[in-house]
């Protein structure tokens, strides 16, 4: 196209621009799933790191008072979901948290709002964390249990893991109701 055209806006501008738009979307969409899976990285890091850190030092010893008797690090072990319900449901927890990975890993390729990113990399980063217990850890595979240690008073304990996921989950709420969706366009319902 001679740049008389494009200066002046031909026809066949409009068509030429979508392109041009294209491509400069695809590093942006990249950039937001490098994101997605750094924050998930980090998050799965030191959620796996704490983990190693509980069962070596902490576990079969008297929990640690952080704040008082309002938080203490103390180390269970947890075949159920949050706050110990379904222990006899561990394989099906399993399969869940297996879902919730592929399904993060399918929208990723859809992927072009930052906050979204985030927040499915808080989730991705979360779910691999228990999935990795759930897998690996005693007493057996698919039926392992989830270590937990950050034990605040009259709540349930739990991990850094179960932190990010509902971080995540808080802030996908958030977005929703903003009407931001993941692939960054914005809608008023």
């Amino acid at each position: 196209m001679a740049e008389a055209e494009r200066i002046i806006g031909t026809p066949d501008t409009p068509a030429d621009a979508s392109e041009d738009a294209a491509e400069a979307e695809r590093p942006r969409g990249k950039r937001r799933i490098a994101v997605l899976f750094a924050v998930a990285v980090v998050a799965y890091a030191l959620d796996l790191i704490s983990k190693m850190i509980v069962v070596a030092k902490l576990e079969h010893h008297a929990p640690i008072e952080i704040i008082g008797d309002w938080l203490r690090f103390e180390a269970i072990r947890n075949a159920g979901a949050a706050f110990g319900f379904g222990e006899a449901f561990t394989v099906i927890f399993t399969v869940i948290a297996a879902a919730v990975i592929v399904v993060i890993a399918r929208l990723a390729r859809k992927l072009y709002s930052l906050p979204w990113a985030i927040a499915l990399g808080l989730l991705l980063g979360g779910a691999l964390g228990n999935l990795t217990d759930r897998i690996f850890r005693s007493p057996g595979v698919f039926e392992g249990a989830v270590v937990d240690f950050i034990a605040p008073k009259h709540f349930a304990v739990f991990n850094l893991a179960d932190s990010a996921i509902v971080c995540g989950g808080i802030l996908i709420v958030l977005l929703s109701f903003k009407g931001l969706d993941p692939d960054g366009t914005v809608h008023k319902d």
